[in-house]
């Protein structure tokens, strides 16, 4: 990664902050993004090579500006993953037309809108997005989910596929990564409800959730050379889940 510039959106904390971390620690220059600037101080202070930008993706103008700054800062963006979600109601019959547009808009409509800039940009070479889909974009994980959450994600997937096949000319790779239950501070509370922390080892193949380490080889061979002939594919680390 030396040399490299990258993007991690949602790099406050969980999953994108683990993400932003070991792209740096591989040698990338990286511009870790999110809302809350005091979270990604303290990430950028635990290493040199990440740029803290503060940055809300469901803001057009956040979006570009980001972008702008990475390219302002390094000339060129390589990597953009785009981590970035949100949530939204878990029951469909409580969730409202508005809410539901806001998490597509979040979870869908920024990615695109990012992906966009990042394949009109300079890069040093073959450049990768990857997208942060979910198991959930691939199967129903009722009664947990969420309509709006769900319905994003599976997007991410079609919007992984078909960016792929327009993009593969110009040696922009475009891929999704669809990780299971792993533990974070989006599912905090779920791992600390015993009897939901059963039912995600009861249904996992491997009997437990993930730990965020264990989704650092997927990064690294999506984000590097190491995948340089693979695009519009799914990389589903999930314990099994979704082999049931």
């Amino acid at each position: 990664m030396e040399g490299r510039t990258a993007i991690v959106t949602g790099a406050s904390a969980g999953l994108g902050a683990r993400f932003a971390t070991v792209l740096a620690q591989a040698g990338a220059t990286v511009f870790a993004a999110a809302r809350r600037a005091d979270r990604l101080k303290e990430l950028a202070d635990s290493d040199e090579r990440i740029h803290p930008v503060a940055c809300d993706v469901a803001l057009e103008a956040d979006r570009t500006r980001l972008i702008e700054t990475a390219l302002t800062t390094t000339g060129r963006i390589d990597i953009l993953v785009n981590n970035a979600a949100s949530s939204g109601e878990t029951r469909a019959e409580n969730e409202s037309p508005d809410a539901f547009t806001d998490v597509i808009g979040v979870n869908l409509t920024a990615p695109f809108h990012l992906a966009r800039l990042t394949a009109e940009a300079p890069a040093s070479g073959g450049r990768s997005i990857i997208n942060v889909s979910s198991i959930l974009g691939l199967v129903s994980a009722a009664p947990l989910g969420g309509a709006s959450y769900s319905a994003s994600k599976a997007g991410l997937i079609g919007l992984t596929r078909e960016l792929a096949g327009q993009w593969g000319r110009s040696g922009t790779r475009v891929n999704a990564l669809a990780p299971g239950w792993f533990r974070t501070e989006m599912t905090a509370d779920l791992f600390a409800d015993e009897r939901s922390s059963r039912w995600v080892e009861r249904n996992t193949l491997l009997h437990r959730g993930g730990d965020g380490h264990e989704l650092d080889g997927a990064l690294l061979f999506l984000a590097s050379d190491a995948s340089s002939y693979c695009t519009g594919q799914v990389l589903t680390v999930d314990g099994g889940w979704t082999a049931r």
